[in-house]
């Protein structure tokens, strides 16, 4: 479309000048044409050969060669004039097209990076011109099957493409899978930051981690508006399971798009401060354009329960364990978890020590700012806990979700050198696991007991996300012409739209995203318009995206089926073995069965190296296969397995 604008200019400018059309942009009549009377002429015969007209009247000898001019220059006016009526049609039939679909070039992009279709990981991008609005920028943990991986990222090969019309980055809490990801966005993207004053806290301590300078951290409160290029953010407060959360209300040339962020309403906060939903209704009632809402609990009825019931809880198992050290596992995000705990331990003259490096860095990031009120005499270090009564202590730890070098799972499999569990122990699990991570919980549970503790895991932890109802309200009080679910497994967005769709929402008015989805939206329409370069990226100690799926598949292959090296020494001059070759196993077979399965191995390869020339000189890989293929098909048959086989061939 803009490529027609473009020659459409071009074309009315050359023909101005030259004067082929009018220049008030009227249009001729192509078929009337001007008629002259032509003189009668001799045809005289030149000593070239040619033959030309010659005019009685000098005057008509001039006027003929520039009537061939006008000529010629007409026949081209007309074909230009014929090309840009085609364009203007090609361009109104274009227009048509744009209007039925409701696509317009002004409208707003909706990009989805991630955090649709997936737990974690959130990142959204609105795109409108020549600026681009980030909303959040999380990471995901690794599942079974990504070995070795340590962080999942999201694909940021759009936004840096893009770099120049990034104009922020808004942030709605301080969780990992809405933070987690800056450090290795904003060392290419050197863009400003907002959130409330404990999200930029935390982010602080990665950026100083990661050694990043140079990135200004503005904090914001409940109310507060920003500009950043042509949207205007306002920051509405709202209840989560950590301090400073927000929802967002950002004005878009398009209308007002509200992004919940993380959120549950909870009528008895543990810091006082309910979320706003006077506010929600008002910019309700102003006219909402796109609603993107949370979706993690859609599928459970009525309220979530407040995070005070937790410490009501806790302090009932502090009550009945009073004889007991007590251990408890939670997130180390959860301030008001933590608080509560705390403050338990106060009121039941217990001393605090803290283990797990996330849990110490956020109780030191919490204090800081004051978002922790207590004081700070309450906490012994953990190697002086033994020189205190049982009954006197508390260990708050790292660990809930099983996490293998976590200070829980060390505990519990007696790899904490500076603590012991015992039978006099209680360890209380104040979480839920997370889709995923059951077995490593379950197995950290199972060693506890084996340790004679006894293990508190039910009944011990409020989510900090919205149930059904709380949804039904946000959805009550925004009245959104349109809608996004976000923040879910695709089952979770698929059962948001179907409670959206109950309350009277147009099932035409929404759209289920997928990573990398573009949802372009005006004031008469939302429809999707194509993806962009989207997905994750692994990261695994130093390397960033330099783990992809065959490194994944041959750590899958090594953890499950192990690993066969074959050594082979070659003649350069004969071609002959210059040794027997030499099997290495690892993670295949038992010691004991390896040596009889590995002399019957050599003698396979024995048999297929006599029915290859050595002395030629062969492509590497060819060769490695030639060898790999009939010691493959000899394992299986042996042992149904199939070990990694690595062939390593030397010439003497």
């Amino acid at each position: 479309m803009d490529r027609i604008d473009k020659f459409l200019s071009t074309s009315t400018e050359e023909t101005v000048q030259t004067g082929r059309t009018s220049k008030t942009g009227g249009k001729k009549n192509l078929n009337k044409r001007k008629t002259t009377s032509v003189p009668v002429a001799d045809i005289v015969e030149e000593s070239n050969g040619k033959k030309k007209r010659i005019f009685a009247n000098p005057e008509s000898n001039k006027a003929i060669s520039v009537s061939a001019k006008t000529t010629k220059k007409t026949k081209t006016a007309n074909k230009n004039k014929e090309a840009i009526e085609f364009l203007l049609n090609a361009k109104d039939e274009v227009e048509k097209t744009h209007k039925r679909a409701g696509v317009s070039k002004s409208g707003l992009k909706v990009i989805f990076l991630g955090g649709v279709g997936e737990i974690g990981k959130n990142i959204t991008a609105l795109e409108y011109g020549d600026d681009i609005l980030l909303i959040d920028c999380g990471l995901a943990f690794p599942g079974e099957d990504m070995p070795g991986v340590d962080l999942v990222i999201p694909d940021f090969t759009y936004l840096k493409e893009n770099a120049s019309k990034v104009k922020g980055i808004v942030i709605t809490h301080g969780h990992e899978d809405h933070i987690g990801s800056l450090p290795y966005l904003l060392k290419d993207l050197k863009v400003p930051v907002y959130g409330s004053k404990l999200t930029l806290t935390l982010l602080d301590n990665k950026l100083r981690e990661h050694k990043i300078t140079g990135i200004k951290q503005n904090v914001v409160k409940p109310r507060n508006q920003i500009k950043l290029g042509c949207f205007s953010v306002e920051f509405v407060k709202v209840n989560h399971s950590i301090a400073g959360a927000f929802a967002l209300s950002i004005t878009t040339p398009a209308g007002i798009v509200f992004h919940t962020g993380d959120f549950k309403i909870d009528y008895t906060p543990i810091d006082g401060e309910k979320i706003d939903l006077p506010r929600i209704a008002e910019i309700g009632e102003k006219g909402v354009t796109l609603l993107m809402c949370e979706s993690t609990n859609v599928e459970r009825p009525g309220y979530t329960m407040s995070e005070k019931s937790v410490g009501e809880k806790l302090e009932k198992i502090f009550i009945e364990h009073a004889t007991r050290r007590l251990f408890v596992a939670t997130f180390s995000s959860n301030i008001y978890r933590i608080q509560q705990i705390i403050d338990l331990a106060i009121k039941y003259d217990r001393k605090v020590a803290v283990v797990g490096r996330s849990m110490i860095n956020n109780i030191d990031a919490g204090m800081k700012i004051g978002e922790f009120k207590f004081d700070k005499d309450v906490f012994v270090d953990i190697e002086k806990i033994a020189s205190l009564e049982d009954k006197n202590v508390i260990v708050l730890s790292t660990g809930s979700q099983g996490e293998p070098t976590s200070a829980l799972s060390r505990l519990s499999s007696g790899e904490f050198s500076r603590v012991e569990i015992g039978e006099n122990d209680t360890v209380i699990f104040s979480s839920t696991p997370i889709p995923g991570n059951e077995n490593m919980v379950n197995k950290v549970i199972n060693n506890l007991y084996k340790k004679g503790a006894i293990v508190i895991h039910d009944n011990v932890h409020t989510s900090g996300h919205a149930c059904q109802e709380e949804l039904k309200t946000i959805h009550s009080l925004i009245r959104p012409k349109y809608f996004i679910p976000v923040h879910g497994e695709y089952r979770h967005l698929k059962e948001h739209c179907l409670l959206a769709e109950s309350l009277g929402m147009d099932k035409y008015n929404m759209i289920i995203p997928e990573i990398g989805t573009v949802v372009e939206i005006t004031k008469n329409a939302m429809v999707k318009r194509g993806t962009v370069p989207a997905g994750e990226q692994l990261v695994d100690g130093l390397g960033i995206g330099d783990v992809g799926s065959v490194v994944l598949r041959d750590r899958k292959l090594l953890s499950e089926d192990g690993l066969v090296i074959v050594v082979i020494g070659v003649s350069s001059i004969t071609g002959e073995l210059t040794t027997d070759p030499y099997m290495i196993t690892r993670g295949f077979v038992y010691n004991t069965e390896a040596d009889e399965l590995t002399e019957e191995a050599k003698q396979i390869l024995l048999d297929t190296l006599a029915t290859i020339d050595l002395k030629e000189d062969h492509e590497w890989n060819e060769l490695r296969n030639q060898i790999r293929k009939p010691l493959r098909n000899f394992f299986y048959k042996k042992t149904k397995r199939n070990p990694m086989i690595l062939p390593i061939i030397f010439r003497v």
